[in-house]
């Protein structure tokens, strides 16, 4: 039985007016960010899923000019966090100061800190320590934050894009699980190809600046984020999800490779990521739902970070494509 808040033809007539609109914003941020193709669609997979995303590549992939136009194409309120080792969880979320009225009483005043926006890029995250790191451990979940006993909502919509140097590098401290499950998304970021590099060079090395132009407002986009989680999804494709996270659980499982390589697997919550995310994408590509081709291409961005290799894994160059390969060909 497939679940719907709303009738189809309802669904699909919000569908089609919104089409315009995400096939623009696709292009104009595409104007921006040349030869990216696949990390621009899954970022707005992500923010069309009420999501966070995490950017992972090394330094000089555009990975921050992604999250600025972002921000101008969506109208968003952005705001840029550069994480650093001396970093202190009030820079992020703010703090309170003592202050003293007209009368001469003394009282405490929240300022606000830069995670108070719409868009907020946490520029290499894995640079500061985990302390700091898990200060956006509720922001991302409960979109709310919690100081000296008070508790103060964010603005709507809210999103985390984060980037992330390779955990390879010099300086950097893993990210906890628990905040990589706030995640929706891990999306890796590859070198250019020549030709885009070419442009590259080409276009962004001159005395001009374009500043991208706004394609649509934030309430358009709070707008089709509730759309997304009233698009219908059949049992088809909910059995789908539910096979292939329960198979990546090295305790549930009947594959051979996550049995043997995986140390832990992926939890409900990629379960949930997996049917707004193939929602989200079904609504970019305007169809009624999705299919389980979708959820066999986002099986990797969703399920990668959420999931453990065993050092079995790593001494038999096993990788986790080779494992995620595995399990999304059995759906197909």
């Amino acid at each position: 039985m497939t679940t719907t808040f709303k009738s189809d033809q309802q669904i699909l007539e919000r569908v089609n007016d919104l089409s315009g609109k995400l096939n623009g914003l696709k292009s104009g941020v595409g104007e921006y960010i040349f030869g990216q193709e696949q990390v621009v669609e899954l970022t707005l997979i992500t923010l069309l899923a009420r999501g966070h995303a995490l950017l992972i590549g090394v330094p000089g992939l555009a990975k921050t000019r992604l999250v600025e136009t972002l921000g101008g194409v969506l109208g968003l309120d952005d705001r840029r966090i550069q994480f650093t080792p001396d970093l202190m969880p009030a820079d992020i979320l703010g703090s309170e100061i003592l202050e003293t009225s007209e009368n001469g009483e003394r009282y405490f005043k929240f300022l606000k800190g830069p995670i108070f926006g719409q868009l907020l890029m946490a520029d290499e995250i894995n640079r500061s320590s985990p302390r700091t790191q898990s200060a956006l451990l509720q922001a991302m979940q409960e979109e709310t934050v919690t100081i000296a006993g008070e508790t103060y909502p964010l603005p709507v919509p809210f999103h985390v894009l984060a980037t992330q140097n390779p955990i390879e590098q010099e300086g950097t401290y893993p990210l906890p699980e628990a905040q990589l499950d706030r995640f929706l998304m891990q999306i890796n970021i590859d070198y250019p190809s020549k030709d885009t590099e070419r442009r590259i060079l080409l276009e962004t090395t001159g005395n001009e600046e374009v500043i991208p132009s706004q394609i649509m407002s934030p309430e358009e986009l709070n707008d089709a984020q509730h759309l997304v989680r009233e698009i219908p999804v059949s049992d088809k494709v909910i059995e789908a999800i539910l096979k292939l996270v329960r198979n990546g659980r090295p305790d549930t499982t009947d594959n051979d490779l996550v049995a043997k390589y995986v140390s832990w697997g992926p939890g409900p919550r990629a379960s949930q990521a997996l049917v707004l995310a193939a929602r989200a994408r079904a609504l970019l590509e305007n169809r009624l739902s999705p299919s389980i081709d979708d959820i066999v291409a986002l099986a990797k961005p969703v399920l990668q970070h959420r999931m453990a290799l065993s050092y079995a894994a790593r001494a038999e160059n096993v990788g986790m494509d080779d494992v995620i390969n595995s399990l999304t060909s059995t759906l197909e």
